[in-house]
């Protein structure tokens, strides 16, 4: 049987499951939750009757249906949403250039549907921009705002990265590095612990609800939250996420045409609720409307993070000239684990393995014109639009590099000056190396995507976990290892 009458027959059984099993999928709630005033994860008080969410029909195997293009959207990431192809999708929609990066934006689409049952709600919570740390956090004050609300976070102090910071401050700091809008971040602390509201810091601990041995305290919760948000956020992009479940063992399937960031919401509760608590908090009066009665209407602005038909701007390695370097680390996360796999690794040559002090001309140099607008043990922000926000326009991004001669906040380089000295510095590493990754108006670009990294003309390619993979120019190959042997050196003067 071939490849079509697979898909088709796998079509029509799976419509088949959905018929017969829409009585197991759980029906949303009648009564709402507050998680943060209740007595238990899985109880609380009736508050209002939950409104009434659309759903969705049967489709035919390979029935054409509308879809207007999202924010990132890209054909390999769609493809695996509707269970169909890029090039069923190319044939439906002949206005696609083949060499097509992202959708536009607000584009009318045909796509090919390949049904699968349990599909959630189609209910969005949250848009993208407001979900990255993006050009619509510019003008927002976190720590005024925190200053004047009665709630407990404007007195809460945590030490963190070697200094003493307000709860304001904790805020800003992961949301400035897990790219996170620091909006969303006060609301999860809002719609699970009141902090806006409630005067009395909750003595409970995990209060975000994820459990991980020792990461108890307030601020590391958040911590745990922004990585789980990531993840979520990021593998719906990718197209890797399709699917989890909740902390009850339940299937959850996110509906096709969801955005990014309702997803990353879904799978960050579907990590601590189930049942009722999971679908309030999902729905339109849970976090959705904790969020809206803070900031307003999200969806009132119609701010485009990622434009159609992006392109990266050509980079250089972040080596000097006709060294020889090692691809140590293929694509991996950002910052934090798991998702986003935006990063990669090289090494300078060394006599010994593990931290060792780069020799005096093996530095990490810019990969292109940039204005550093941020330098510190938790990495370099080279901005390349040179407007001095992080949050607009690309970005690339620097760690582990050495605090003595790192190019200082405000440096003005050209694309191959001296930006610091490989290290162990900065986050966990076994090897002196440099990280590199990029972002686009705030939100971090996978590295092997529509946007491929392009290197100097090398093309990261996954490998079958993070920090493995390629680089690939012609027919030449590169492959990431930690052992730094032949197979692994680059250089720029090869072809």
């Amino acid at each position: 049987m071939n490849k079509k009458n697979n898909k088709l027959l796998a079509g029509i059984l799976t419509t088949a499951l959905f018929i017969t099993s829409c009585n197991l999928q759980r029906p949303f709630p009648t009564l709402l939750i507050n998680p943060a005033t209740s007595q238990s994860e899985n109880s609380a008080a009736p508050v209002s009757a939950q409104t009434p969410l659309p759903t969705r029909t049967t489709y035919v195997p390979g029935e054409l249906v509308d879809y207007t293009a999202q924010d990132g959207d890209t054909l390999p990431a769609l493809a695996k949403r509707f269970n169909t192809s890029v090039a069923e999708i190319m044939q439906a929609n002949p206005q696609i250039p083949s060499d097509a990066t992202t959708m536009p934006p607000g584009m009318p689409m045909k796509i090919p549907i390949y049904y699968l049952a349990l599909w959630s709600s189609p209910f969005k919570i949250l848009p993208d921009h407001a979900f990255v740390n993006s050009p619509t956090s510019i003008g927002f004050n976190t720590a005024a705002f925190v200053e004047s609300q009665p709630g407990w976070l404007k007195d809460y102090r945590v030490y963190v990265s070697g200094e003493w910071r307000s709860g304001a401050e904790m805020v800003d700091y992961i949301a400035t590095n897990y790219s996170i809008s620091p909006r969303l971040l006060l609301a999860i602390l809002e719609y699970q612990g009141g902090a806006l509201t409630q005067p009395e810091i909750p003595e409970k601990k995990n209060l975000l609800g994820l459990k991980r041995q020792f990461w108890t305290s307030h601020y590391l919760q958040l911590v745990l939250a922004a990585n789980e948000l990531n993840n979520g956020f990021y593998g719906w992009r990718a197209g890797t996420l399709l699917e989890f479940k909740d902390v009850d063992d339940f299937l959850i399937r996110p509906d096709p045409w969801q955005n990014a960031a309702s997803v990353a919401i879904q799978y960050y509760y579907s990590r601590i609720f189930a049942g009722d608590p999971y679908a309030l908090a999902t729905g339109p009066e849970g976090f959705a409307l904790t969020y809206s009665k803070i900031f307003g209407d999200p969806w009132s602005d119609s701010t485009i993070l990622i434009p159609g038909s992006l392109q990266q701007p050509a980079f250089r390695f972040p080596f000097p000239d006709n060294q020889i370097w090692s691809y140590t680390g293929g694509p991996h996360t950002g910052w934090g684990t798991g998702e986003p796999f935006a990063a990669v690794d090289f090494a300078p040559p060394a006599e010994k393995s593990g931290c060792v002090a780069a020799g005096n001309d093996n530095f990490s140099v810019a990969m292109a014109d940039g204005l550093v607008v941020r330098s510190s043990a938790d990495g370099i922000a080279l901005d390349l639009d040179k407007d001095g926000d992080e949050r607009t326009g690309w970005v690339i991004f620097y760690l582990h590099l050495a605090a003595e001669q790192r190019a200082p906040l405000g440096a003005e380089l050209s694309a191959g000056d001296l930006i610091g000295y490989p290290s162990c510095e900065g986050g966990h590493s076994t090897g002196t190396h440099v990280h590199i990754a990029r972002k686009y108006n705030g939100e971090w670009l996978v590295a092997d995507s529509a946007i491929p990294f392009n290197i100097n003309g090398w093309i990261v390619h996954n490998g079958s976990r993070d920090y493995l993979g390629t680089l690939t120019k012609g027919s030449a190959i590169v492959t990431a290892c930690d052992c730094s042997d032949a197979d692994s050196s680059i250089s720029s003067a090869l072809p």
